[in-house]
């Protein structure tokens, strides 16, 4: 699609502003009740999806230009799609976050990108990685000694794909070993693409670089096809999106689960117990793209039209991503099925769960905004008196180390597999 594609959605906008709150039906307080960090830490409408909506339109018109200004408003999202759930509680045809995305490839186009930006893609590019100053020599260094098939050279069932975070950052790469060691140890027939493994690509996609997206997607279905697997695995929430999503639109045909999926598998089919007691109180954060992202994609092609000239429609029925089916019981029941865990709830959970301020690129390109939007998290993490902060994806994990809350008090952050390794 094109910019100009989403016109009738800017037309169509009423400005209920359900794009800045959590539907009133699921509202506990007043502190807790916003979703968009992006209007909410800049304070001016444009930055939410009615007033990108506008943005948009004004920018076809030839009444705007990307100014730095305009260039930041459009780049200072972080795609986490809370805009888009709330939006469809009461309307079914708006696609807030596809646009908000569609935004950004526009001014890519045309050269308006952010101090940053140029560096991440070129690494892309040279080291497939979006992790400036990582090599891609050194991306199956957390893999040396566990067995794992090559699946260039030899066959397996499941793929298992780790993704940049644990493959790279020493503090990750532990629970990316952990994770396909227990696969095995479970039976499972796994294998990882070797030296082909390279990034998803699917930052950059939130980032508005749809060439880099595309170069490196096509490759990557390519070996994965190559590769002959029914099933992949990932314990990144971004990758997990992006082969469960994104690839999908471009005929990727295989089963994609996140690691939290393949464990409650093993947990339900009792192959898979608990041993040990771990006594804590956690509350579970949902990832923006596990969560209200983490539907599975459904093909559709039709076309728009008006009944009576009046009433929006489409032919046929389109799917409408509303985030309700995204992936939360796992996780919950993971934690759950662990001796001794307290979960407790923070007031944003599931679909209306408040974004971690890595996504977009938000935490290379602004990082104090990035670094607020997790702080707020925390604040929201704090009040259910938790003694830590558990999520299923490694950008939250890393936002969420480096924030502190309002009153300057940081909580321990817990990937979920580490709290699976202590129960076993």
């Amino acid at each position: 699609m094109t910019l100009q594609d989403f016109r009738p959605m800017m037309e169509r906008c009423s400005n209920c502003l359900n794009c800045k709150w959590v539907p009133f039906d699921k509202l506990q307080s007043m502190r807790f009740g916003e979703n968009c960090p992006s209007v909410c830490y800049f304070n001016f409408n444009t930055y939410s999806a009615r007033g990108r909506f506008q943005l948009g339109q004004i920018i076809l018109d030839n009444d705007a230009e990307y100014s730095e200004e305009v260039t930041n408003v459009v780049h200072n999202c972080t795609t986490c799609g809370s805009c888009d759930v709330t939006c469809k509680v009461c309307r079914y045809n708006l696609e807030p976050l596809d646009h908000n995305i569609e935004l950004k490839k526009d001014a890519v186009l045309k050269g308006k990108i952010l101090p940053g930006q140029k560096a991440i893609m070129q690494n892309l590019t040279l080291e497939k990685t979006m992790l400036v100053g990582k090599k891609k020599n050194s991306r199956t260094d957390w893999a040396t000694g566990l067995g794992l098939k090559d699946l260039f050279k030899d066959h397996a069932e499941v793929m298992f794909f780790p993704g940049c975070k644990y493959s790279y950052d020493p503090k990750l790469a532990e629970a990316a070993r952990f994770s396909a060691k227990l696969l095995m140890d479970h039976g499972v027939d796994l294998g990882y693409l070797g030296e082909g493994d390279a990034c998803c690509a699917g930052r950059a996609h939130q980032m508005g670089f749809e060439e880099e997206f595309d170069n490196r997607s096509k490759a990557n279905i390519k070996a994965i096809e190559k590769a002959g697997v029914k099933t992949i695995v990932t314990p990144c929430s971004d990758c997990y999106h992006t082969f469960k999503r994104l690839y999908a639109q471009k005929g990727l045909d295989v089963e994609v689960l996140h690691i939290v999926e393949y464990i409650d598998r093993l947990i339900a089919n009792g192959k898979l117990k608990f041993t040990k007691e771990v006594q804590k109180k956690v509350t579970y954060h949902d990832p923006c793209h596990l969560g209200r992202q983490g539907e599975p994609y459904v093909a559709w092609q039709g076309e728009e039209k008006k009944i009576r000239n009046q009433i929006h429609t489409w032919n046929p029925k389109r799917p409408r991503y509303n985030g309700a089916y995204g992936i939360y019981d796992a996780p919950r029941n993971i934690l759950k099925a662990i001796k001794g865990i307290d979960l407790v709830e923070m007031e944003r959970i599931r679909e209306y769960s408040w974004c971690c301020g890595a996504g977009g690129g938000c935490s290379e390109t602004n990082q104090d905004f990035s670094l607020w939007t997790a702080g707020e998290r925390i604040t929201e993490a704090n009040s259910t008196g938790a003694q830590s902060l558990v999520t299923a994806c490694p950008w939250c994990e890393s936002n969420f180390a480096k924030a502190c809350d309002e009153n300057g008090k940081q909580i321990e952050v817990l990937d979920i597999l580490d709290l699976v390794r202590q129960a076993l």
